[in-house]
Formats: structure tokens, C-alpha cells, sequence
């Protein structure tokens, strides 16, 4: 091993991608087909994770977190990922609060960082999208007024996942009118909603089926009234605060999809070396050998930009493009190579007991979300390369 290799911040590295393992190894394929028949949320998945101190990754120790760097929370995503478990569960505990952190106030941090740490509470839910806007957040059409010492919010949000799971709710809504103010970004405020003491007085709730075991809803708010002191940083400044929290999405999101590609890599890697047709394995037959090393080789480019994209967020430096592609390589990357292992199992990809049909559709949400690809390309195309604004 290379000198570089042996460095404490490596040790510790590895030391977390083995911790995670070894609980995801507590949580084999029949656990996750079960609760996806159901379609329930793996409440003991997460519990595991919240007591072993993992979802409060990016939590300061000051606040009784696990003060990782985002490198270190990337590594974890993964290695759920590739343990055949689904982040998704619980991801956005871990983005979300980082608004929190770096925007609430002394007294907010005090109260709420504690109590999301350690598992107290869950902060599980971004409620930004909505039906009419989707992608483009400037035009939501969700509203906070000030009322003496509340805002009254009226409004409705959509894919807002883990809402019946959690206790908190990370808001974006619109304190002044569109047309009154001289910037588009402006105009928004970001409110942490108390979702225990406003279910049945101002939210409801409305599950959203869909292809994958996803737990996502749309929310209703009707004359919700949210304490004043519950307004994260200044009126009208929520985009700004809220952006930083998408690029650690977006490189959660990532590394999530690396480690896809990496499960479905190695259990199309086992099948081909133990599957005989005619006489031998079809690993030994470049047709099959072929799909599964340029999937492998796109993945560990995509790792590249992954690392890339989490060394200058812990850095502080701005991090759009690299969040950006790497969220776009990584999901290329695994549904690649959720493709690939679904052609190599043939028939028996399709089969519930393999896990891979069950993979194959949990992965392929990432070419949609959280942001989809055409956007990343949009922003690469204008911030990056200069050409002209197409939206």
C-alpha cells in the first residue's frame, strides 16, 4: 500500500465503510423485499443507522453529532448502496440540516441540532417541488404572511418523501410576491416546521404510489401557522440558503449511485462466473464479459467526480458544476450497470428473489431526481461554458 494510503483521515475511511457494512449485513434482500411488497418504510434500517451515529455524519460533535466530512458521509451513502440496502430512507437527513447549521440562528442550532442528532427527532423532509413549478423553484406559488408572531402558510408541495416518517419539516415558501421584488431569487424564506404539533391543524398528508418502495407524498397546507421564531436566517433569502443544501444532495445522491453501479457490478460479475450454458460460464463469453467491464470502468470515473465534487465542498469552495456532474455521471453510471445486470440474470433478473428488479427500479428515479438531467446540462451548458441562458 502506497504511503498516501496509510493517512489516519484513509484508516478512519475505511474503519466507517466497514461499520456500515457490517450493519447493512443485518439487513439482507428478504428484509427489503418484504417492506417492498408492503410498501413500508424500513423504521428499524433507520433506527440502526441513527443509534450508530451515521445520519448525524455532518452534525458537529458540538451539537452531539459525528462532525464527518462530506467525503466521509459520501462513503457512507455508498456503502448502504452496496449492500443492496436503500439510502433513500433516510438521506435527507443529512442535507437538509446543513441549511440549519449554516443559516439558523444560535438558539435554533441549540434547540433542534441536538435532538437530530441523536435520533429525537428526524428531519426527513425537503418540501420545495410543486405541481405547478417542479424544477423551476423561483415560480413556487406556496405562501408564508406574517401575522404578529406566526406566519399562516397556505400552499401544497409534491415528492415531499418521508413526510409521514418524520418529525421536522425543512420549507421553502414565498414571503413576497413575485412581481414585488427586483431579483427572481428573491422573495423566499426557508421555515423549520414542527410537523408533530401541525398535523390535523394546517397539513395533510396524501401518499404517492409509485414504482419504487419511495415513502414520498404531496403536502396540503391550509392556513398552517408556523411560530416567526421558526424562520431560518433573514425574510426573503431562502433560495440562497437553500442552494448550498442541493449541492450536498446532489453529492449524496452520487455517491449513492456509485455505490448502485458497485452492487449491480458484482452481482452480475457473481451470476457470469456461476451461470453454465452450454457447457460453460457465460463470464467466459465476451458478449457477456464486455457489458460488464465498460460498466465498471464508467463507475470508476464517475467515482473520480464524486471525489472531486465532496473535496470542495468540505473546502468551502464552490462546488455547482463539479455537485452537478457528478450527480449526472454517478446516475449514468448505475442505471448502466442496473441494465447490464438485469441482461446478464436474462430471465432471472426479473425474478423478485434476486434483488435486482428491485435495485433496477430504485436506481433508475436518479436520472429523474432530485434534479434530472436535462437541468444539469442547462447549468453546465450556460455556467459553465458561457453559451446562452435556455430557460
Amino acid at each position: 500500500m502506497a504511503q498516501a494510503e496509510r493517512s489516519p483521515a484513509n484508516e478512519d475511511l475505511a474503519q466507517i465503510r466497514e461499520s456500515v457494512r457490517a450493519l447493512c449485513a443485518k439487513f439482507p434482500g428478504e428484509y427489503w423485499r418484504d417492506l417492498d411488497r408492503e410498501r413500508a418504510y424500513p423504521t428499524e434500517f433507520v433506527a440502526a443507522l441513527t443509534q450508530a451515529g451515521f445520519l448525524a455524519a455532518l452534525i458537529p460533535e458540538d451539537y452531539g453529532g459525528s462532525g464527518l466530512s462530506m467525503t466521509a458521509a459520501a462513503a457512507i451513502m455508498e456503502e448502504i448502496q452496496a449492500s443492496g440496502c436503500n439510502g433513500a430512507a433516510c438521506h435527507a437527513q443529512m442535507y437538509t440540516m446543513g441549511t440549519l447549521l449554516r443559516h439558523g440562528s444560535a438558539a435554533q442550532k441549540a434547540r433542534w441540532l441536538p435532538a437530530i442528532a441523536s435520533g429525537e427527532l428526524r428531519l426527513q423532509v425537503f418540501g420545495v417541488t410543486e405541481p405547478t413549478s417542479g424544477s423551476d423553484t423561483l415560480s413556487l406559488r406556496t405562501t408564508a404572511v406574517r401575522e404578529g408572531d406566526h406566519y399562516i402558510i397556505n400552499g401544497q408541495k409534491i415528492w415531499t418523501s418521508r413526510a409521514e416518517h418524520s418529525d421536522l419539516l425543512l420549507l421553502l415558501a414565498r414571503t413576497t410576491p413575485r412581481e414585488a421584488v427586483t431579483r427572481r431569487s428573491d422573495g423566499l424564506s426557508v421555515f423549520l416546521v414542527d410537523m408533530r404539533l401541525a398535523q390535523g391543524t394546517g397539513i395533510s398528508i396524501n401518499p404517492i404510489r409509485t414504482m419504487m418502495n419511495h415513502a414520498t407524498t404531496e403536502l396540503f397546507f391550509d392556513d398552517l401557522r408556523v411560530p416567526a421564531e421558526n424562520l431560518i436566517g433573514e425574510e426573503g433569502q431562502g433560495f440562497r440558503y437553500i442552494l448550498s443544501g442541493m449541492n450536498a444532495e446532489r453529492i449524496l445522491i452520487a455517491a449513492e449511485c456509485i455505490g448502485d453501479a458497485k452492487w449491480f457490478i458484482a452481482k452480475a460479475t457473481g451470476y457470469a462466473k456461476e451461470r453454465i450454458v452450454f457447457g460453460r460460464p457465460i463470464g467466459q463469453n465476451q458478449g457477456v464479459q464486455f457489458p460488464i467491464a465498460r460498466a465498471y470502468a464508467q463507475m470508476r470515473a464517475a467515482e473520480l467526480m464524486v471525489g472531486a465534487a465532496a473535496s470542495r465542498y468540505e473546502a468551502g469552495r464552490d462546488c455547482g458544476a463539479e455537485a452537478n456532474m457528478a450527480k449526472l455521471l454517478a446516475a449514468d453510471a448505475s442505471w448502466a450497470a442496473a441494465d447490464m445486470c438485469l441482461q446478464t440474470h436474462g430471465g432471472f433478473g426479473f425474478a423478485e428473489e434476486f434483488d435486482v428488479e428491485r435495485k433496477f427500479r430504485e436506481t433508475r428515479l436518479y436520472q429523474t431526481a432530485p434534479i434530472s438531467t436535462n437541468l444539469i446540462l442547462s447549468y453546465l451548458a450556460e455556467h459553465v461554458l458561457g453559451l446562452p441562458r435556455s430557460y
